[in-house]
């Protein structure tokens, strides 16, 4: 029985892809496209990406959410786990960014399920609220600024029905955030996950994938 989470070295993650990863065409394209990319580590892994998809259908969602859309790797991700008649609203600021990975929403045939909001996160999601939007969606993915994501959060949390999930990457920051504070960014993780940890209207995991991995399901 393992007492902690294993660390995975070049060889075991070659074996974890080489034996786990299944990957749409248009996903192995769209991650050689974002390689080049000056913030290619903003990507998430393809098998973080899996994990988000597996999750995506056994909630059975049909309507999504993300907030942060970078190249659209992740809007891709889920997109292809959500049925045909499902919906993404994608929300990101950067016309320059998500425009790579528009078109390998289209090769992969999920563009129509996309929809997305070039707009600050804060201003689509209260819009939603506002339009009475709440408890309809059924899956949420927050990778953004992380100073703002505890109001993504609070926005995110009456939208997703109860039994709805939030998923928030980045919550284990390289693991800055178990030691004091140097940065803002740190400060901020470090403040969402204790009130995350204290927030009865949650269940809560904090997963080691990727760069730290949180599952909120709203009870």
């Amino acid at each position: 029985m393992a007492r902690s989470s294993l660390q995975l070295d070049e060889a075991l993650q070659a074996y974890l892809r080489e034996h786990s990863l299944r990957e749409h065409a248009a996903q192995a394209a769209l991650r050689a496209a974002t390689a080049a990319h000056p913030h290619a580590g903003m990507q998430i892994s393809p098998e973080q990406g899996q994990f988000m998809a597996l999750l995506v259908k056994l909630i059975g969602a049909r309507r999504a959410i993300e907030v942060g859309v970078f190249t659209g790797y992740s809007a891709l991700t889920v997109a292809l786990a959500l049925p045909d008649d499902g919906r993404l609203i994608a929300c990101d600021i950067s016309d320059e960014y998500t425009r790579v990975g528009r078109p390998f929403w289209q090769q992969a045939g999920v563009a129509h399920k996309i929809d997305l909001r070039l707009a600050p996160a804060l201003q689509t999601l209260r819009a939603e609220l506002a339009a009475g939007a709440a408890a309809s969606y059924d899956f949420a993915f927050i990778d953004a600024d992380k100073a703002g994501y505890d109001a993504y959060y609070e926005c995110c949390l009456p939208l997703v029905r109860p039994g709805g999930l939030i998923t928030i990457d980045n919550t284990l920051w390289g693991g800055s955030v178990a030691r004091p504070a140097k940065s803002e960014d740190t400060a901020a993780l470090q403040r969402l996950n204790a009130k995350l940890h204290a927030d009865e209207r949650i269940d809560l995991s904090l997963l080691p994938i990727g760069d730290g991995l949180t599952l909120a399901r709203r009870r």
